[in-house]
């Protein structure tokens, strides 16, 4: 029976927000470190003191708006050889997670148990100096990791191999470009054999080839029985990579089962509020970028007026995307990705779509764009669009990791016109496709 390697007890993290502390002079710091060993023989002797911070659930009354936690009450176990996806929305809890497990940061409250070399990849070129070239900066990043030299040494034509950087060994780190970074990142932390492997969102930094020689080579961490923990919004890796999935939620830990789909499904419409609204307004400018701000994101008729749901499958529905040109781009790309309930991509389009001359005109200003969902295509169920867009494909609207604008769309009937066919369709989609006899 596989041995536990990771054990997490009540585990809570405490942030202040807002106030700030004020510089202290030299002497006042001296002053403090003088006086802290009487202080805490007094805290033990009037048993008041707390292992880190607060009690879980209690923040000082005269701050109480100035903390959040990041984490509450999460507790699990991971045995070796599990690949653990974590997912969650944006300030769930994942990052701040693994920088515990990483010991980058320490707990407000519980304890953690590690047993093995932890290696962590939690941002881009962490551990990294810029001036030491790709060379150097394998050595110095291996032995933050605990290697010895030899270790690296015995490895190193591996690790550049797989980060496909052997032009640029030799070449300051601080020329690399974000991708490069990640990649000699991931390679010298999964190629130096760390029992434990945290990974988070920065796969989302590569092209599609390397993600996929990323993925395949946790997979190959995993079958050497080490362990491997996986932060992504990615569902399709989650699932492809994943013996089990935990799902953070405002700092709780909602679900921690090996029946990985049924987590993402869990994180992905288990939200009451929104799997029926199929509208989106932008609450601020949190998503605005150089040359684009979106407005407002919804599904309607032709005439730009809000569908109810549920729809027919047979029936008129457009995406229709309201949104800020401060800036017209000529390799502005802008448009919407679909998902199935179980968290697949069905297509994503946009308005470059077809050839260059029926390309829809954007101009500057407020500009809407409008894009029919094709007919009798999806089955019945719910799904989720996504509004997405870029640069030529290469500067995304939206950061990696940062979950984009999103409206659901429930289907409901009018699957088909043949007897046969009334209720839900075995597969993911429910066209109706033209027959004919060739004599």
């Amino acid at each position: 029976m596989a041995e536990t390697v990771i054990k997490v007890e009540n585990l809570s993290k405490l942030y202040r927000i807002g106030a700030k502390e004020g510089y202290k002079t030299f002497r006042e710091t001296l002053i403090d470190s003088a006086k802290a060993p009487f202080l805490l023989c007094r805290n033990i002797a009037k048993k008041t003191i707390r292992p880190l911070g607060h009690a879980p659930g209690s923040v000082p009354s005269s701050q109480s708006n100035e903390c959040i936690w990041a984490l509450k009450d999460v507790s699990f176990e991971v045995k070796q050889g599990a690949v653990i996806g974590i997912i969650g929305r944006n300030g769930a809890g994942k990052s701040t997670l693994l920088k515990i497990l990483s010991k980058i940061t320490e707990p407000t409250e519980g304890r953690v148990e590690l047993r093995g070399r932890v290696g962590s990849l939690l941002e881009v070129g962490t551990g990294f100096h810029p001036e030491l070239t790709g060379h150097e900066n394998v050595y110095l990043y291996g032995a933050i990791l605990g290697m010895d030299r030899w270790e690296v040494t015995r490895k190193f034509d591996q690790i550049i191999a797989f980060a496909e950087l052997e032009k640029f060994v030799d070449t300051p780190v601080k020329r690399y470009s974000s991708g490069m970074y990640m990649r000699l990142a991931f390679a010298v932390a999964a190629h130096l054999e760390p029992e434990i492997l945290l990974v988070d969102e920065v796969l989302a930094v590569g092209d599609a080839a390397f993600q996929k020689k990323c993925l395949g080579k946790m997979g190959d961490v995993s079958k050497e029985g080490r362990t491997v923990l996986f932060v992504s919004h990615n569902m399709a890796a989650i699932e492809q990579l994943c013996t089990l999935g935990l799902l953070l939620d405002s700092g709780c830990l909602k679900s921690f089962r090996p029946d990985v789909r049924s987590v993402i499904k869990e994180y992905t419409f288990d939200q009451d509020e929104e799997m029926i609204s199929n509208e989106w307004i932008n609450p601020g400018a949190q998503y605005e970028n150089p040359w684009f701000k979106p407005l407002y994101f919804l599904i309607c008729d032709q005439s730009g007026n809000k569908l109810s749901m549920p729809v027919r499958n047979d029936g008129e529905m457009w995406v229709q995307i309201e949104a800020e040109i401060d800036e017209l781009h000529s390799a502005l790309t802008v448009g919407y990705a679909i998902y199935s309930q179980d968290g697949y991509l069905l297509y994503w389009s946009y308005q470059t779509d077809e050839s260059e001359e029926k390309w829809p005109k954007l101009h500057k200003g407020v500009c809407i764009l409008r894009s029919r969902i094709p007919r009798r295509v999806l089955n019945e169920g719910i799904y989720r669009i996504e509004l997405i867009g870029g640069l030529h494909f290469q500067e995304w609207l939206f950061e990696p990791g940062v979950a984009a604008p999103s409206i659901y769309i429930i289907i409901q009937g009018g699957l088909s016109d043949s007897p046969h066919w009334k209720a839900r369709r075995p597969g993911l989609l429910a066209p109706v496709i033209q027959w004919s006899v060739i004599k």
